[in-house]
């Protein structure tokens, strides 16, 4: 039942924002479950790509998803991060808990503000990716394809060390340095991530990790939990949903920290 809540909890967070399932899906497993990073990094991949499909397979049939770039960020994923699996097999789980805390003070921290932020605000930033007025699509150039490949490169390098999909990066990062409405960004960074975490799985599967029924039972609900984010966005205010997955990002992170520092001392 547990590890069924768990998993309905991070696909739930998923749905409602293309971010924050997957950085809250190895706290779910460790800090839940039990689990070793190493342990759950695998079945986080699987689960949050999975529910990511169904989100982007929604965005694709309203004609949300802008697909040349999320094809853009995901293919530079691919390449780097098979450089985070790499990195990961040589640090120590307790460092790897400690940086993955860290991660989310930073986004919690980002997000917090992001959502104090006023539109008005917002509207005056610098966008390297601007959607062309006459024919609504993203007008592409030696700018917008480098801010892309940045985006993706950083997803890739952390979903590879991390097995956090990416989403919490994407879509802050893709929302300032772009036009594209807030559907359409949420809708884009849930195709990366279905890429480029079913891509980084592929290699840990030809590394012959396999999964238990604890592994597929979280995966399934947080299938469920996607479908009831995904029904459920429309209704919720995005300031208010920023603030309190950033809460619960500082919260969870903290904890994190805790567990790391009991266990070394």
């Amino acid at each position: 039942m547990l590890t069924f809540l768990l998993g309905a909890c991070v696909g739930l967070v998923l749905g409602l924002t293309g971010a924050g399932g997957g950085i809250l899906a190895i706290p779910a497993l460790t800090l839940g479950l039990g689990w070793s990073v190493t342990q759950a990094t695998p079945v986080a991949l699987l689960a949050v790509g999975s529910a990511a499909l169904i989100g982007a397979m929604q965005g694709l049939r309203q004609g949300l998803v802008r697909y040349k770039a999320a094809a853009t960020m995901a293919a530079v994923g691919w390449l780097v991060a098979p450089l985070g699996l790499y990195i990961a097999t040589r640090v120590p789980g307790t460092a790897l808990m400690t940086l993955f805390a860290a991660v989310m003070l930073v986004v919690a921290g980002r997000m917090y503000l992001q959502a104090r932020a006023d539109n008005e605000a917002q509207g005056t930033l610098q966008r390297n990716c601007m959607l062309d007025p006459a024919t609504g699509r993203l007008d592409w150039n030696a700018r917008c394809l480098a801010t892309l490949a940045s985006i993706g490169a950083a997803s890739g390098f952390l979903t590879g060390l991390l097995g956090v999909g990416g989403g919490f990066l994407i879509v802050p990062a893709f929302r300032k340095f772009s036009d594209v409405r807030m559907h359409g960004v949420v809708a884009t960074s849930l195709m990366v991530v279905t890429l480029v975490s079913l891509g980084t799985l592929c290699h840990l599967f030809s590394q012959g990790v396999r999964f238990s029924s604890a592994g597929a039972l979280f995966t399934f609900s947080a299938l469920v939990g996607m479908v009831c984010g995904r029904l459920a966005a429309p209704n919720v205010p995005e300031r208010l949903l920023q603030r309190m997955f950033s809460v619960l990002c500082a919260g969870v992170s903290l904890l994190m920290l805790g567990k790391v520092f009991y266990g070394m001392g």
